[in-house]
């Protein structure tokens, strides 16, 4: 009976080590990744919505890999128009006017929309012109 009872000494012992070797090292990690995070900062943005958010170049050339596949997607080619026309690139949004003008001929808002692009780029013409 005696040598039944040393085993089990010996395997408790052994799984009390197991046990104080896992908390030490739980521990000592988890006090290093804190640590570390307290003295690197978390990384700071200058304006956290801005740097989530693609500029209007980055959605005008997500706008053109769709048409590229869709070409008469009026999603697509509505979102083009007005990433370029917030660009201030009246010329380069007549296009996807156009053919929307061309796709929904009973869409009024895309006809004038097209007429104000036109406009725009027949008064940024002589300014450009008239620089020395």
């Amino acid at each position: 009976m005696a040598q039944l009872a040393r085993p089990t000494v010996k395997k408790q012992a052994k799984k009390q080590l197991l046990l104080l070797v896992s908390l030490v090292m739980f521990g000592s990690s988890t006090l290093l990744a804190t640590l570390r995070l307290f003295s690197t900062g978390a990384p700071q943005t200058a304006d956290p919505v801005a740097a989530e958010s693609p500029t209007l170049a980055d959605q005008a050339r997500g706008y053109e890999l769709v048409l590229q596949r869709e070409p008469d997607n009026t999603v697509a080619l509505e979102g083009l128009a007005t990433a370029r026309l917030q660009m201030q690139d009246a010329q380069a949004a007549i296009a996807p006017l156009e053919k929307l003008v061309k796709l929904n001929p009973d869409r009024a808002d895309y006809a004038a929309l097209l007429a104000q692009a036109r406009q725009a780029s027949q008064q940024a013409k002589p300014a450009a012109s008239s620089l020395p």
